[in-house]
């Protein structure tokens, strides 16, 4: 079987229509692409995922049989010597990990408090197969196994409990500073210097647009006017006004969000 990698893409959409199909006991296309991907670390083609896995008490499980064909292809061997409602033993061994003889029964599930999934019921001897498999093979050759469960064990645990995503951290902004308008017109009339109406042009952004910025706007064109005045060298009038600079260039900016 070819190991290529499939594209994520490729993945997703497989596991929409996993979970839409309703066939394999995956409920969102969450969980089949969580398993899809799992099979794909494990070198086999993302749909293996929907043969072979179940979501049972939201962990990813490996069927019984899975895990056994599993074992079976990495030359593991299984002998069963009984195979009853009550009792199922089984002699797991593989050339790496020796052998060992597992029983299960189903005095040994009511003792662990399993039986009251009601499964034990009504399929005590594919239960107790289930337990035997899942034992033998974790003790034996665990690479098969490492971190799944069988079904029938998923099924006797407590679900796993989701904790939802916190929300995201927001940036608290602090509202804008409110301006005293009329404050800020008196200290703009009252500057000795165009220094200072510079420094006051943070405060002159921040009044909102419309009358009071206006009233700003209007103060700062005659106080830069008024200084300019006081310090040129005495002219005539219609000489002082050719020469003059135009009264905003420096002070205000008319552009958005300047004065």
């Amino acid at each position: 079987m070819s190991t290529a990698l499939i594209p994520v893409d490729q993945v997703e959409r497989m596991a929409i229509a996993v979970a839409k199909s309703g066939l394999f006991g995956v409920r969102t296309p969450d969980q089949a692409m969580a398993l899809m991907l799992i099979a794909q670390a494990e070198g086999l083609h993302p749909a293996i995922a929907a043969r072979d896995y179940h979501v049972i008490n939201n962990r990813p499980t490996l069927r019984a049989d899975a895990m056994l064909a599993r074992f079976q292809a990495a030359g593991g061997k299984v002998e069963w010597g009984e195979y009853t409602d009550t009792r199922v033993v089984g002699t797991f061994a593989h050339p790496q990990g020796g052998s060992v003889r597992i029983e299960w029964t189903t005095k040994m599930a009511q003792d662990a408090g399993l039986t009251r999934n009601p499964t034990w019921k009504s399929y005590p001897r594919q239960m107790l197969r289930a337990r035997c498999i899942s034992e033998g093979i974790r003790t034996i050759y665990p690479g098969v196994t490492v971190g799944t469960y069988t079904p029938e064990e998923a099924a006797d645990m407590e679900p796993v409990r989701t904790q939802p995503a916190p929300p995201p951290l927001v940036e608290e902004v602090p509202p804008p500073a409110t301006v005293d308008v009329d404050k800020l017109v008196k200290t703009i009339q009252s500057a000795a210097t165009l220094e200072f109406l510079e420094l006051l042009r943070p405060d002159m952004r921040r009044v909102p647009k419309g009358k009071d910025r206006d009233r700003v706007v209007a103060a700062v064109q005659r106080r830069a006017d008024e200084i300019r005045a006081e310090k040129a060298p005495p002219v005539d009038a219609e000489i002082r006004a050719e020469q003059a600079p135009p009264v905003d260039a420096e002070i205000v900016d008319a552009e958005e969000g300047a004065v």
